[in-house]
């Protein structure tokens, strides 16, 4: 397994500083890649999903996976080069899709990979994957420690109750399983509060249910479905004609979520 990643980008220059500093700044060496696709035929596009290892030495807290966009300007030499770090994977493939990446060619799941709980996990992460530019980040927190845990609290522009969202993540390491669940709150204070006293179970959003648990059981029932019958739950199409996915086996990260 090689971990270090190299975009082929020696005979071509950044399209301008923000591309420039955003590549200085990444030390690939740092990085474990989790999954990656670069668009055929002529590799016009890469993005990769990856792990950063330095971050777990670092500020406690901070987002450890970091997603990465390269779009060439094969007939002038020029890329450009975007990164955003994120606490959890749904989030850093959101981010991708809304630069072309299909969802399907950035997929954890399978293999090594630490797999979702229960079918109300990957509904919860679909739901983020494809939210488009729905959902604006407040904050972050990553703990590796007791419990393990990442968690995002954001602004949901759709929602009309309790728009203030936490989507938080937990990992079972004796199980290999991690759940995800969205919570909702009327401020950030409120949502805080929570997060400090965990005193009460995580407030479901209010469209979650028709009072009688109705709305959560189709969708669940949905996933299942689709799970069962082998077929794809997020098909999109990609920039160039695509090809399989160059998804690495990694070593166990620091992280436990990711393996």
């Amino acid at each position: 397994m090689n971990d270090i990643l190299d975009f082929g980008l020696d005979d071509a220059s950044p399209v301008d500083d923000d591309s420039e500093e955003a590549m200085e700044a990444l030390w690939t060496g740092d990085l474990t890649v989790l999954s990656q696709h670069h668009t055929t035929p002529n590799g016009s596009h890469s993005f990769v999903l990856a792990h950063d290892r330095s971050v777990t030495w670092g500020i406690p807290g901070e987002p450890q996976l970091v997603a990465i966009a390269v779009a060439r300007d094969l007939r002038q030499s020029t890329f450009t080069f975007e990164t955003s770090h994120h606490a959890t994977a749904s989030f850093a493939q959101n981010w991708l899709a809304e630069r072309g990446c299909p969802l399907e060619r950035i997929a954890l799941h399978g293999g090594e990979y630490i797999e979702p709980a229960d079918d109300l996990t990957l509904q919860v992460e679909q739901q983020i994957q494809k939210s488009g530019t729905r959902y604006e980040v407040l904050d972050t927190y990553t703990s590796d420690d007791n419990p393990s845990e990442a968690w995002t609290l954001v602004n949901d522009s759709q929602a009309t109750q309790a728009p203030v969202r936490l989507f938080y993540e937990e990992w079972n390491h004796g199980a290999g399983t991690y759940t995800m669940r969205e919570g909702a709150f009327p401020d950030v204070g409120v949502a805080q509060t929570w997060l400090d006293e965990r005193s009460e179970p995580l407030p479901e959003p209010p469209e979650y249910s028709d009072h009688n648990g109705a709305v959560v059981r189709v969708r669940i029932a949905r996933i299942a479905l689709s799970r069962s019958a082998g077929t794809s739950p997020t098909p999109q199409a990609g920039l160039d004609a695509p090809r399989a996915s160059a998804a690495v086996p990694v070593q166990r990260a620091v992280q436990g979520r990711l393996m």
